[in-house]
């Protein structure tokens, strides 16, 4: 059965069959938990501030850093913190089962301030045997255009298991890939010109130095599922998404994690407009049109 615990400040809520429990907050609808009962495992990050307190907040409704942190929309301009407010708002529990749920934000007066279209975030977690899947589904409730992004970061454990180091472990693409990184500038910003990474290979071998430049940020990868290998261990997961144009692949300094972040939408370029409409990666719906995008983790 589903499972509500209130704390002071925030509700948890819980789904779980033979073989996956998952641990969800309402605030951001921020995944808590990954908890395989199988393997006996939990793949999500503890969430340690000492390197960073998040687990896998929500981006929306911009990804990345805006250039000064803000845009400009029908000649008024707006203040938008990095990534956006979803992560930080409280949203409400709107449909439950035992093994799937929906959390819902919707456009308030705050919102406004901040970012001026009427919208409904629908975010559903669904478990099936051993996968996890997560849809973000987006509702245009206004009357006019809604322009937007939105982009997952969930972070997982790296090392799985105490008996091993982060530098044993790998991501394997499911297709070889040719594409460059777009480095991240001081400010947030992507750079302007790409630097080569990728040489017709599936691999990346995870090191703690891989991510002392900040993320690696991918345009159009051929692959669509990724997995954490490790090959003294049995264990990992296959992490799979749909639709999402941009990823990151991220770590915090020597911290004992890697995220896996697929995106509809990137931080404002050095030479942004600042203009939200020219703003690369943004997703258009005409009044009452919605969309939804899919990533999904399977664990062993």
């Amino acid at each position: 059965m589903k499972e509500l615990k209130k704390t002071k400040d925030n509700t948890m809520i819980y789904i779980e069959n033979n073989q996956l429990k998952i641990a969800i907050s309402e605030k951001g609808a921020e995944l808590q938990e990954i908890f395989s009962k199988e393997t006996q495992l939990d793949y999500l990050w503890s969430g340690d501030a000492t390197f960073w307190g998040k687990k896998s907040p929500v981006l929306f409704p911009i990804v990345g850093t805006l250039k000064n942190n803000q845009f400009t929309h029908n000649g008024e301009s707006y203040q938008l913190s990095r990534h956006g407010f979803a992560r930080d708002k409280s949203f409400k529990l709107t449909e439950s089962s035992s093994n799937r749920v929906c959390l819902t934000l919707d456009a308030d007066a705050e919102t406004l301030t901040q970012y001026p279209f009427l919208f409904r975030l629908n975010i559903v977690y669904e478990i099936i045997k051993n996968k996890l899947s997560c849809t973000y589904q987006i509702t245009n409730i206004d009357v006019k255009p809604l322009h937007f992004s939105v982009g997952a970061h969930p972070a997982f454990k790296v090392p799985l298991e105490e008996a091993y180091q982060f530098n044993d472990y790998y991501l394997e693409f499911n297709q070889s890939e040719s594409a460059s990184k777009w480095p991240i500038t001081a400010e947030g910003l992507i750079d302007e010109n790409p630097v080569p990474f990728f040489h017709s290979n599936n691999r990346i071998n995870l090191s703690k130095e891989l991510f002392y430049g900040d993320a690696l940020v991918f345009k159009q990868l051929e692959s669509s599922f990724i997995r954490l290998c490790n090959d003294q261990s049995k264990h990992g997961f296959t992490f799979s998404w749909t639709e999402f144009p941009f990823m990151g692949i991220w770590s915090a300094k020597d911290a004992p994690f890697v995220c896996l972040e697929p995106w509809c939408g990137i931080a404002d370029s050095v030479n942004a407009t600042g203009e939200l409409r020219e703003k690369e990666g943004m997703i258009l719906l005409t009044p009452g049109q919605s969309t939804d995008r899919t990533w999904t983790i399977e664990l062993y």
